[in-house]
């Protein structure tokens, strides 16, 4: 198993991760709203699919009992991007939040991270239900979805990130 510190760094993005908050803190709203040709998601659209699933997740691990959408599409916003600045800013900040809560918990003692978390749902397996587990699969999905930003925003010609980022 990976020791919580590996997890801390791939919250944060360190080492072969780049920082989740800095892949999309500097874009521009034209940006956030673009579409390619063969994806069907903007970044705007994966960065709020990354915020649902975390939420959905951390509500979970504190004893909750979100609704899990009946299709995958309720995962996604509707809209191809933010209609204003601020409403972009914000998902930003709650993406910075959600990764600090995920932080705790991944500082927490081995105690905690061994509680097992209700499963919901049939698709969430028995296997993956302690609350570490939940943080590795939360850190599983962002890195996969991260990527895809970062993809986009190489298509785009918006890529390094103002606070940088692997160019190769």
């Amino acid at each position: 198993m990976m020791s919580e510190p590996a997890m801390q760094e791939l919250i944060r993005g360190k080492g072969a991760h780049a920082d989740p908050v800095a892949c999309v803190e500097d874009l521009s709203l034209d940006l956030v709203w673009e579409k390619i040709p063969g994806f069907p998601h903007s970044i705007w659209q994966i960065l709020g699919h990354i915020n649902y699933w975390m939420e959905y997740e951390l509500k979970r691990i504190a004893g909750e009992r979100p609704r899990y959408p009946e299709h995958a599409v309720e995962s996604w916003p509707s809209a191809a991007g933010p209609m204003n600045a601020e409403e972009w800013n914000a998902e930003i900040a709650r993406l910075a939040g959600l990764l600090e809560k995920l932080s705790v918990l991944a500082d927490s003692v081995p105690e905690l991270l061994d509680v097992q978390v209700e499963i919901l749902h049939s698709s969430q397996s028995s296997r993956s239900s302690t609350v570490r587990a939940l943080l590795w699969q939360i850190v599983a999905h962002n890195s996969y979805h991260l990527g895809q930003i970062v993809m986009l925003r190489q298509c785009l010609g918006a890529w390094p990130a103002r606070q940088g980022g692997d160019t190769w």
